[in-house]
């Protein structure tokens, strides 16, 4: 058995031994050249720059192919690598027809992807590519005008703006004056819609009218002496109202049941507490 004496000898030899092994190693670990961040920034640039290069000099190398652009009825001869993308097309196009290369649209068999190249787009000499898109002057030229004849229409409408009740075709039906049968109206009240039908008012034709709305199938019926028509209020694209000259206790109501103003089906004397809830009740509150 080893004396403590010994054993002491033995646990300072491997201090020393444990001591020594790290100092080697920490020598060697600054002996080893290290890569700073700049340097290997550097390394890493260089390498893409050197793959970009190499796919540019690619694309050069391969064979060329001459094709036909149509753009507006003109066309243009152009010749590009098969390897070409065709977003480097566009880029090319861009001062042969003038328009930005983001505002084209290449047709090849559909809609091509900017990533696709010529040859998988199996483009040869008899190829005849349509571009789709304005010129960047065109579309400028278009929104002036357009800002231009809305502010001149804005203008001329607001300028000689007539009253419903003037226009001849309100005025025939109007000069009949309040029917015998027409429901009291009330200014500057809002009442909700009765239970009943509204009656006692006329059509454009002169023709007695009653309009009936059918909430639980959300619908508007509106019958005549002839016939009910039933109207999906969903369909109704617009209702429009105004008060009658010297009777503004009443309203001129138009609904829009199509797309034009030509659908409007006019009712006369419709009392003006009951305007809003109409509106309210066909488009919601």
């Amino acid at each position: 058995m080893e004396s403590p004496e010994e054993i002491n000898g033995h646990s300072e030899a491997n201090e020393e031994t444990k001591v020594t092994e790290n100092t080697v190693k920490e020598e060697i670990s600054e002996c080893t050249p290290k890569k700073n961040t700049t340097e290997s920034t550097v390394e890493e640039q260089t390498t893409e720059s050197v793959v970009k290069d190499e796919a540019a000099d690619l694309i050069l190398d391969s064979p060329s192919v001459e094709f036909t652009i149509i753009h507006n009825k003109d066309k243009y001869t152009v010749s590009m690598p098969l390897l070409s993308t065709i977003a480097q097309l566009k880029d090319k196009l861009v001062d042969m027809i003038g328009v930005p290369s983001k505002m084209q649209k290449i047709m090849i068999k559909g809609l091509a992807k900017d990533d696709q190249t010529l040859e998988s787009l199996n483009v040869s000499s008899s190829s005849k590519i349509m571009v789709v898109g304005a010129k960047l002057q065109d579309i400028v030229a278009v929104s002036v005008a357009n800002v231009e004849e809305e502010s001149s229409s804005s203008k001329s409408s607001s300028a000689i703006k007539e009253p419903l009740c003037k226009k001849k075709l309100h005025l025939k039906v109007l000069e009949r004056g309040i029917p015998d049968d027409a429901l009291v109206g009330i200014l500057n009240i809002r009442d909700p819609l009765p239970p009943h039908p509204l009656s006692g008012m006329l059509n454009k034709h002169g023709g007695k009218v009653r309009l009936t709305f059918k909430l639980e199938v959300d619908q508007l019926w509106i019958g005549t002496k002839e016939r009910t028509q039933k109207v999906a209020m969903n369909t109704i694209r617009h209702v429009i109202s105004e008060p009658i000259e010297g009777h503004e206790e009443y309203h001129i109501v138009g609904f829009q049941l199509g797309t034009t103003e030509a659908s409007r089906y006019w009712v006369y004397w419709v009392p003006a507490q009951y305007v809003d809830s109409i509106k309210e009740a066909i488009f919601g509150g």
